[in-house]
């Protein structure tokens, strides 16, 4: 196992379940020290105690990534508490589903709000200590930034606007020498389906069959090992993998499927 991680401070916000929590789990793994922001402070509580009895040093940080200020404190809690922040993981997002007939312009806003605009104000809070520290700096997006199904436009449209960011500032902070990953992750376990169009966490939601998800400590591991080699991007599940391919080579072959399932209305499923 790698140990360019260790020592290292690294953020990550929307780390209170899923894919962040794994993340969070995997990088204390690693000897990493974690500076973990969400919204729900007593299920960071929970995670810092798991974290710090294996071992591990982990602060909490409450923090709405919608809201002036918050990514900015827990930047300075970071820094205050370990003396540098070296990585950071922007992981925060939720998902709008519905048919474009069905949903609002508000609806669209909220998605772009945390999915977009919550990303770009975490990248303005890290990135100075990321330019003295060069950094890694990571994007928690999806494989369909590169396709959109029936009823996923919204989450979609926000996925693209992550890649295009991605890709304009890894070339604008290479100078610097602060590396960017696009994380593109299909289904992995998680509690996104639990979170409805208004971004409200519902406990007792159902999350659906999860034969094809990914088990999130082990989306973690391949997602944690690209941000410590410093990939540009990297795509996990197997069918994720197929999708993308599809979407970029044959993509007669994903529009066949899409109109496929609209014919049988089958349930849709965002993956990350």
């Amino acid at each position: 196992m790698s140990d360019s991680l260790k020592n290292k401070t690294v953020l990550i916000t929307g780390a209170s379940s899923g894919i962040g929590e794994a993340l969070a789990m995997e990088f204390a793994a690693r000897g990493a020290r974690l500076v973990l922001c969400a919204r729900r402070e007593e299920r960071l509580a929970r995670l810092v105690s798991t974290i710090e009895s294996r071992g591990g040093r982990a602060i909490a940080a409450r923090c709405d990534v919608n809201r002036e200020g918050d990514v900015e404190r827990a930047v300075q809690a970071a820094t205050a508490r370990f003396g540098a922040l070296d990585v950071a993981v922007a992981n925060a997002g939720f998902g709008v589903v519905g048919a474009f007939s069905s949903l609002t312009l508000e609806d669209y806003r909220r998605q772009f709000e945390t999915n977009v605009f919550g990303l770009v104000r975490t990248v303005y809070a890290v990135m100075p200590a990321l330019k003295r520290s060069k950094g890694r700096l990571a994007f928690t997006g999806s494989i369909t930034s590169y396709f959109s199904a029936p009823a996923s436009s919204a989450y979609s449209m926000s996925k693209f606007a992550v890649r295009a960011l991605a890709e304009a500032l890894e070339h604008e902070l290479r100078p610097a020498g602060v590396s960017v990953t696009l994380l593109s992750p299909g289904l992995v376990v998680s509690e996104l389906r639990k979170v409805d169009n208004a971004g409200v966490f519902h406990a007792r939601a159902t999350t659906g069959p999860t034969r094809l998800h990914m088990p999130a400590d082990v989306a973690a591991r391949k997602l944690v090992g690209a941000i410590a080699c410093r990939r540009r991007e990297i795509v996990i599940t197997a069918h994720g993998k197929i999708l993308v391919f599809l979407a970029q080579h044959m993509p007669f072959v994903l529009r066949l499927l899409f109109r496929m399932g609209l014919k049988g209305r089958g349930a849709v499923e965002l993956p990350g």
